[in-house]
């Protein structure tokens, strides 16, 4: 229970989850998709401009004493190292504090961040700054996720959370855009459009904060953390809210859950609870996470510099091109995401990983046999990452509804380091000199390595997915605090031969 607003440990029955995962869609669920969704624009947003002004940074006249290897090499590795740590220090935050403040505080960081990059005047602070908006947006994947998929009926979970997460796409296009016109000296002055590309990123987020505020804690979260009055409150509220929109009654919910409630859950207990009680999820995880950030970070964000090396491209011109194949990418979750919902996460997320890794191989055959230009290389691309975005986004949806609820946005940050460190470390460290020494089997190489990850994926996942479908998170993966009916000793986890077993359901 909850006295004077202050959190007290229990023993809980509530109805919570079940009330949630009946709702009809409604405006209050446009709301969270609205104020928590659209951050993933500014992230693509973030990327792809970053990559696309780094040849006018590095001029004379743009007010910063920086090169493009600086821009492209250090600069991106201080982001990617900022949204690995920024995701697993907001994640452990995130379950111990709870969804709202976290998701209030990594977006202030990320807009405090990009506005003080907007005004750097020296090449340290330019890298302190990209280091730090990168630690806000690893949070936000943490806390954003999470909350997603616990305010979210279970039938819409599957869809709703990979058009979010393909979301990203539409930045990335916007930013490849934008970029062609902060590099128009005709507008902007060398030293003021690519600042101004940054400060637009903070004006979208500003409009993003002022809707986030109305979004309101994640009930799951608030029952089991002592905080169960306020949740059944919240949900009542909710409930009222939707009666009036649809103008009739909601029926009645079907299952309640007990559980033990608690403040915190430690790291020692997290790390069991993924690898040793839930060793074939985490497997999948790592499996899905490493193959899509291979092809996404260490390939497709050096497209431009293919287009320019073997096919003469101009750089003015490669931001059509990218803005192309994002838009490919935002249509595939987008088209994609219903099946995952009524035909099943397995053969989904196994079809699009390992479709797409026959795609690429296909496309790198093409290459190599000299048979592409710019424009079918192009096309190639974009049927290969219609299939490759909700592949890559299943793989968020994935991890973060597989675990239980006290782990959850924990194993949403720890999965993304692992798959973020991989493509944006590593990878282009691998890949850097095939793509760009200007010999085809080499570039062709890279594709293959990159369409061979995706495909090994794929098959993990044909054995390890969980069905996990139009099924509540309570049902997916039983929460640590859950009590049994037998003794009323709390449950600590829940054997993977019978992941579906109702809450208090003896283990498999």
């Amino acid at each position: 229970m909850s006295r004077g607003g202050e959190a007290v440990t229990g023993t809980v029955t509530t109805q919570v989850p079940a009330r949630l995962d009946r709702l009809p869609w409604s405006r209050w669920h446009w709301m969270i998709v609205i104020g928590l969704g659209t951050v993933w624009i500014l992230d693509g947003l973030e990327v792809t401009v970053v990559g696309n002004i780094a040849g006018r940074l590095s001029e004379a006249g743009s007010g910063l004493p920086i090169s493009s290897a600086q821009v492209t090499g250090v600069a991106a590795a201080l982001y990617v190292a900022g949204a690995c740590s920024g995701a697993l220090f907001f994640g452990w935050l995130t379950d111990r504090y709870g969804r709202k403040k976290l998701f209030l505080i990594t977006l202030t960081v990320y807009l405090a961040a990009t506005a003080l990059t907007a005004v750097s005047f020296s090449v340290w602070w330019f890298f302190l700054f990209r280091f730090l908006t990168g630690f806000g947006i690893g949070g936000e994947y943490a806390a954003i996720n999470s909350a997603i998929d616990e305010l979210i009926p279970s039938r819409f979970r599957g869809r709703v959370d990979l058009i979010i997460n393909g979301s990203y796409w539409l930045g990335a296009m916007g930013g490849a855009l934008l970029s062609v016109l902060a590099l128009d000296t005709r507008i902007f002055p060398k030293d003021v459009g690519w600042r101004l590309t940054f400060a637009l990123g903070v004006v979208l987020g500003l409009v993003i904060l002022l809707v986030r505020r109305h979004v309101p804690e994640s009930p799951r979260w608030m029952f089991i953390h002592g905080q169960a009055e306020g949740a059944e409150k919240l949900v009542d509220e909710v409930e009222r809210e939707i009666e009036e929109e649809s103008g009739r009654p909601l029926p009645e919910a079907e299952s309640e859950i007990t559980v033990e409630q608690r403040r915190s859950v430690g790291f020692i207990e997290i790390g069991k609870t993924v690898f040793r009680d839930y060793p074939k999820r985490a497997t999948l995880g790592f499996a899905l996470f490493v193959g899509q950030a291979f092809l996404y970070n260490a390939i497709t964000f050096g497209f431009g510099s293919i287009l320019v090396t073997f096919f003469d491209v101009s750089t003015g011109t490669t931001g059509y091109f990218f803005a192309a194949i994002a838009f490919c990418n935002f249509l595939g979750p987008l088209f994609l995401g219903r099946l995952f919902d009524t035909w099943g996460r397995r053969p989904m997320i196994a079809g699009t990983y390992i479709l797409s890794g026959v795609l690429l191989f296909f496309t790198a055959w093409l290459f190599d046999a000299g048979r592409l230009d710019a424009v079918t290389m192009t096309l190639c691309w974009c049927v290969v990452l219609f299939f490759a975005s909700a592949g890559a986004s299943s793989a968020y949806l994935t991890v973060s509804e597989i675990f239980p609820m006290e782990t959850r946005a924990m194993a949403i940050a720890f999965f993304y380091a692992i798959g973020t460190a991989a493509g944006g470390i590593s990878g282009p460290l691998l890949f850097a000199g095939l793509t760009q020494s200007g010999v085809v089997g080499d570039a062709a190489l890279a594709f293959c390595v990159g369409a061979a990850l995706m495909v090994i994926a794929g098959l993990v996942a044909v054995f390890f997915a969980v069905a996990a479908e139009q099924k509540s998170l309570e049902q997916i993966a039983v929460p640590l605090s859950a009590v049994t009916t037998q003794d009323s000793a709390p449950r600590r986890g829940v054997h993977e031969k019978n992941p579906g077993s109702p809450p208090g359901a003896p283990p498999g």
